[in-house]
């Protein structure tokens, strides 16, 4: 179970102590899984299949919330059983008026015991007061998403500076991480963006999709994001490691449960090792992660 303490210290110790900046979303589809196998089972053997390639677990709301009852409770005996040391973010992308915000904070942490969260700041600062106010947790705000419909709005121009709403997100950021507990969500798919993100926000740390399954270029987002330590972000996976028995050497329909635990295994590792080589290749180290 997820212990106490600022969640960005504790995601940088299981970085250090793995090796990695792999964060594994856990996103689980009932009619992906293999024949034989049930929910419950499936996610706790992906778990103890990749606890020591990860440095964070991502477990996404809407795949449990679907379920009911049933799905909530999965949910919180999946964030009970991850490993101590190993924090998780739930992706719940929470964002709604001051009161309401705090009875979403209360289930995200006191109810849940997640160690970080993601949010949507649409509705401004009061939107996000009660999540900030837990000053040992994480507060992923939606910042460059990684969709293909992210600019509708994201990149309205703003203010009289004219920028981009989600460079006017990342600034706000800055002012809103008082207590060292705020990241941001950068999609891969906008190294671009990324890199101007970067620049406004040169302290804070990104939480990366969309590397996987929506194809974007792992080297150009790791280029456009690592801040100046040679730190600064994760990088989420969820199908690519979740079904990789689905496409792997043994996954064809005969391929017998139990083998795609190893197949979800050596997925994320090499996702690990392919993101420590961008990271290695670009001078940096591992000894601070």
């Amino acid at each position: 179970m997820p212990n106490s303490g600022n969640f960005f210290e504790k995601q940088r110790s299981a970085s250090i102590q793995n090796k990695s900046r792999l964060c594994v979303g856990l996103d689980p589809d009932p009619n992906r899984l293999p024949k034989g196998v049930d929910l419950k089972d499936f996610l706790f053997s992906i778990v103890d299949a990749t606890s020591d390639l990860v440095a964070s677990y991502k477990p996404n709301a809407a795949f449990f919330e679907r379920e009911g009852v049933a799905g909530y409770r999965l949910l919180q005996e999946l964030i009970e059983i991850i490993p101590e040391h190993i924090p998780v973010i739930l992706d719940a992308k929470r964002g709604d008026i001051g009161h309401t915000a705090a009875a979403y904070a209360t289930a995200v942490f006191d109810v849940m015991k997640a160690d970080a969260v993601t949010v949507n700041p649409y509705l401004g600062t009061d939107s996000l007061r009660p999540f900030l106010d837990h000053t040992e947790k994480g507060v992923f705000i939606l910042c460059k998403t990684s969709n293909a419909s992210a600019g509708e709005f994201q990149d309205l121009l703003v203010g009289d500076e004219k920028i981009p709403l989600y460079l006017r997100v990342a600034e706000l950021a800055n002012n809103w991480n008082e207590h060292s507990n705020v990241g941001l969500v950068v999609g891969a798919t906008y190294p671009e963006e990324a890199a101007r993100i970067r620049a406004t926000a040169p302290d804070l740390e990104f939480l990366i999709p969309g590397v996987g399954a929506q194809a974007g270029d792992l080297a150009a987002v790791v280029d456009a994001s690592i801040d100046r330590n040679g730190q600064g972000f994760v990088i989420s996976s969820s199908r690519g490691i979740l079904y990789a028995w689905e496409t792997g050497e043994a996954g064809d329909p005969g391929y017998a449960p139990g083998g795609w635990q190893d197949a979800a295994r050596e997925a994320a590792n090499q996702a690990r090792i392919e993101i420590l080589n961008v990271v290695d290749s670009r001078g940096k180290t591992w000894g601070d992660a």
